[in-house]
């Protein structure tokens, strides 16, 4: 890979490329053997390179990212958090929020979950992460950040659950 290049192999929506013809037929030789104690196969590499199913050449190959896979992965994990999935997440509202009552906070978070007036102008990057609503007179925000796990900086792969820890936040939009 290029100086400027990040390796992606191992990032949500990398896929292998053939270096000869641009295929996205690499397949990385192994076999496998049986496993007498657990009763199945385990794959074993045996071949340190990759094979190219459509050209037939052995190749390096060069990872790709499917940038629209990655987009649905993330907004499909932000919209299951906003709709009640808590896994590896946090929900946090302001005390501007608090302040107006558990019947006020309850609606409001029945509007963020329900919220689908998604468009260009307030999700660019389509990953339901950001949303404005006006509920009972008052302008509230929400948003989710993803970070890693132990919360200390901004996740590597936000398309990857098992390392992202996602924060939706639910404030006044005057707390902003």
């Amino acid at each position: 890979m290029g100086k400027n290049k990040k390796n992606v192999s191992n990032v949500v929506g990398a896929y292998p490329t053939c270096n000869a013809c641009g295929s996205r037929n690499a397949v990385w030789d192994a076999w496998a053997e049986w496993n007498i104690a657990i009763k199945s196969k385990k794959p074993k590499p045996v071949l340190k390179h990759y094979i190219c199913d459509k050209c037939g050449k052995d190749t390096e190959v060069v990872w790709e990212l499917d940038l629209e896979f990655r987009k649905k992965c993330i907004r499909f994990l932000n919209d299951a958090l906003r709709s009640g999935e808590r896994d590896n997440s946090t929900v946090l509202i302001t005390s501007g929020l608090k302040a107006l009552g558990d019947k006020f906070i309850e609606a409001a978070c029945f509007a963020v979950a329900t919220f689908d007036q998604f468009s260009e102008d307030n999700d660019p990057y389509q990953e339901h992460d950001f949303g404005a609503i006006d509920l009972q007179g008052e302008k509230l925000f929400w948003k989710i950040d993803t970070y890693d796990q132990s919360m200390s900086m901004l996740s590597p792969d936000p398309a990857n659950p098992k390392i992202t820890h996602r924060v939706l936040t639910i404030m006044l939009a005057s707390e902003y």
